[in-house]
Formats: structure tokens, sequence, C-alpha cells
């Protein structure tokens, strides 16, 4: 393509194809956005709007997908986004006037929020809530960690790590559901289970049983660019502060090695200083840090 600035699509195949190779280049960077374009390419009603209200009405197009890239003159690459309502927009890392581009281009899309580096969240945020005379405000910090070495936990908990099955899907329902509300990104039961259904499907579900019951569960994507990212890792409170999650992460992290993953990945939440901790022990070390702006009616919070 020539000329410059955003372009944007609801085709996934169009986005892969103008931006697919920008986003290979740091694929661990990339992680997120190379993800949720497979996941749409695999399973493109995962993110599909509502039908409308009315019988026979469309589905609610502001709902869909929408995806972006940035050229610069010559048609080279340099910035991406992807929206998939009701998450937060997902911004690769632009300088801050290139995320504040953006945020004029997509001016009348509702979003909730906006997810990226730290000063081009900012920038993008001071010009939508500008336009909008909405607020932002931090919700989550985040860190990167690529696998370096995999380190087993010693001494290693009682137990086993095993495939989830489908027998397995109402717990893991219940347990996706619970992962959700504790990271305030609760979803609908239904939405859960589809999602275990699918992680099923590849085998992407590993369960730690102790005695025959399952008391941890790690989780991780599809392989997509060499990569693999865990998540999410999840121990009900009843079975916490015994090292099972640490040894479901490490169980499947091996195993994604063991597929083949020339990466493996995770994110946490900067605010969990036990999870952070726990990844690091077993062999992860830090990438990158971004931030999650959500969005919201009223004034801004004053400074100082």
């Amino acid at each position: 393509m020539t000329g410059m600035g955003w372009r944007t699509t609801g085709d996934v195949a169009v986005f892969l194809a103008a931006a697919g190779d920008y986003l290979r280049r740091e694929r661990a960077r990339n992680t997120v956005p190379l993800t949720v374009a497979e996941q749409l390419r695999v399973n493109p009603a995962k993110y599909a709007p509502p039908d409308g209200a009315r019988p026979g009405a469309a589905p609610d197009q502001a709902a869909a997908p929408l995806f972006g890239w940035q050229t610069e003159p010559g048609g080279e690459v340099t910035g991406a986004f992807l929206h998939t309502p009701p998450h937060p927009l997902l911004l690769t890392g632009v300088p801050a006037h290139v995320a504040a581009d953006l945020a004029a281009t997509l001016a009348g899309r509702s979003l909730a929020g906006v997810n990226g580096y730290a000063e081009a969240a900012e920038a993008f945020a001071a010009r939508w809530c500008d336009a909008t005379a909405q607020r932002a405000d931090v919700h989550r910090r985040l860190r990167l960690y690529r696998l370096d070495g995999l380190i087993w936990p010693d001494p290693s908990p009682d137990g086993a790590a095993r495939d989830g099955t489908g027998g397995d899907v109402p717990l893991l329902t219940d347990w996706f559901t619970a992962f959700g509300r504790e990271v305030d990104e609760a979803e609908d039961e239904g939405k859960q289970s589809a999602d275990v259904r699918d992680r099923l499907s590849y085998g992407g579900v590993l369960v730690w049983e102790t005695g025959g019951v399952p008391v941890s569960i790690a989780c991780v994507t599809r392989r997509v660019a060499g990569m693999i990212r865990v998540g999410p890792v999840y121990t009900p409170p009843e079975a916490r502060g015994h090292g099972y999650a640490s040894a479901a992460t490490a169980a499947v992290s091996e195993r994604a090695l063991a597929a083949g993953a020339e990466e493996v990945l995770l994110y946490t939440d900067l605010a969990n200083p036990v999870s952070n901790s726990i990844y690091q022990r077993i062999g992860y070390r830090p990438v990158e840090d971004r931030a999650v702006l959500l969005f919201s009616a009223g004034a801004p919070r004053a400074k100082g």
C-alpha cells in the first residue's frame, strides 16, 4: 500500500495480509494480536457481535471486531491495533503521536479502554477523552514474561498433571468464571463454557490433581508464529498455598516446549507480587510492561 496513516478493516484475513509480517517481526511483544487473529481465523464466532434485538435483525456491527494498521510513506507498516468488544482496544508499540492520531481515526466507535505501552496508551486516552468528555483511569499494569530455561519447583507439590477432558467442562467453566471475577474481566457462563471447549479442542488445558481431585489448572493458547502463551492459571482459594499453580505452570510450559514452541510467554498483573514471584522462580524473565486504561463518564481525576 502507498500513503500513510491508519487503515481499518473488519476482515481478519485482510488485516493479517497487511500487518502480519510487521506483527511477526516482534512476535513476543505482539503475542496477543497474533493469538487473537488466529482465534478469529479458526473460530470466527468467538468474537462475533450479538444478533439484533428484533427478529431477523443483523448483528450489531459496532460490536464487531475491528483491526487496523499504520503505514509510513512507501507503505511500510509501523503499527497495528485490534478491538474485540467489549475488551479494550489493543495497541502495538507506536509513538505517542501515532496513538493520538488513532484515537481521532476511531472517533464515533464505542471503546471501553485502551491497552498499550504506557506513553502511547496515555496519549490515546488523552485525545479520546478530549473528544468524548470521558475520563480515563489506570485499570491494570501488566508485565510480559518469556520462559528462559524451565526450573521445576523444588520440592514439587503432591499430585500430577493430566490433560483436561470433556468431563471437566462443568468444573473448568466454574473456574474460568471465578478467574474472570478475580481479575475483573467477568464474562457470562455461556462464553466461558465455549472458551473451555475451544481450549480442550487443541489440548490447551492442563489439570493438576492430587488424590484424584483437581486443585489447579494452567491453560495455553494455540501455537502461533512459533509462540505459545500460558493463561489463565487458576487455583481455587481453598487449595492455594501448596505450590499447585507453580507445578501446573511448569508442567504446561514443559508441554508447550515439547509441542514445538520456540517461545513460551505469559502475562502477569504487576499488582500481584505472588504470581510475579512464582513465574520468575520457574524460569520466566521480564520482556515488557503495558498499561490498561478504562474509560468512563465524568471529569478526569485531578493530578497530584
